[in-house]
């Protein structure tokens, strides 16, 4: 059932009709985030993005006004990607789908890059704490593992 987020905005599951709608957000602000990480947002990333996140993760998307303006993908509980429309960035959106995740699952983790700082202050802001790093070897970057608690009223 869709999660109304403010007037005109819902939180609901994604559909394969949704795919070029995320695929867009998901370019647009994955190329933001991540400018360090050579052919971001296209290419073989994209290919994997359309033909197996998208597929086998389990996607919740923000709608406003009827567009797509941020995708959420969950692997159980850990949060594989959050990725804000860079326009909606700000208002909440990217807030609520992670409350929506926890509602789901409780305790939350995930992965971000260390140059993400962007990101990783948006979930230090949602309580995430750093749990452990390595180093992503097909890009050699830094990943910070953050993980968060679950709400106090989550069953």
């Amino acid at each position: 059932m869709p999660e109304n987020v403010s007037g005109s905005t819902v939180i609901r599951r994604y559909a394969a009709a949704d795919e070029n709608a995320a695929m867009d957000v998901w370019s647009r602000a994955g190329g933001l985030a991540h400018p360090f990480i050579p052919g971001e947002g296209e290419g073989e990333r994209a290919r994997k993005m359309r033909e197996i996140y998208l597929v086998h993760a389990e996607n919740w998307v923000a709608e406003t006004d009827g567009r797509v303006v941020a995708l959420l993908g969950l692997l159980d509980a850990e949060i594989g990607g959050l990725f804000v429309d860079p326009e909606a960035q700000g208002t909440g959106v990217g807030r609520r789908l992670v409350e929506h995740a926890a509602a789901l699952h409780g305790s939350l983790s995930l992965e971000v890059y260390e140059k993400n700082t962007g990101a990783r202050g948006f979930y230090a802001r949602m309580g995430f704490v750093e749990e452990s790093r390595r180093v992503d070897e097909e890009y050699d970057e830094v990943m910070l593992r953050l993980t968060r608690r679950a709400p106090e009223n989550h069953a």
